[in-house]
């Protein structure tokens, strides 16, 4: 099963090199701040999405969306959160989102910084920004590969 990561989408202009990524996926999984449905409503038209909302998410897209979800693959359990809020790391909260509750893959988004970390035998994903790299040298979005085990990846590019 190939799964593509994305976050931090903040538009409708997705760069071609993710929708073809998105086009051969099984699933994808959005880790908020979308900014509209639009972006849902093209990356749907490609596999099977589920998300969250993020801190700058529009009212439609929080009442479509919950702010954190958890889901079961292959026997994997992915806790799904965009990681906004006040105090701590956005990595911190995110691992606190669903501290407890036994997850093998937590991913989570917001600060547009991509990363991939085991803590504690729990992978932590950020897949970066696909849109807006701010700082980073390169735009970027994750792929976890499940079938017997887990591959993970983050990919970079130019534009």
């Amino acid at each position: 099963m190939k799964i593509v990561v994305t976050s931090d989408t903040h538009n409708q202009n997705l760069p071609q090199k993710l929708i073809s990524e998105c086009e051969s996926a099984d699933l994808i999984i959005h880790a908020g701040d979308w900014s509209s449905m639009e972006v849902y409503r093209t990356l749907s038209s490609c596999a099977k999405v589920v998300g969250v909302h993020g801190n700058v998410d529009d009212n439609e897209i929080k009442e479509y969306l919950a702010p954190r979800d958890i889901i079961q693959i292959e026997g994997y359990k992915i806790g799904i959160v965009h990681g906004h809020g006040s105090k701590q790391m956005t990595e911190k909260r995110a691992l606190e989102a669903f501290e407890g509750e036994g997850m093998d893959i937590i991913i989570f988004g917001h600060s547009h910084i991509p990363m991939m970390r085991y803590v504690n035998k729990v992978m932590l994903m950020n897949p970066g920004s696909p849109t807006d790299k701010r700082r980073m040298p390169y735009y970027s979005y994750g792929i976890l590969h499940i079938d017997k085990t887990l591959r993970a990846e983050i990919v970079f590019f130019t534009g």
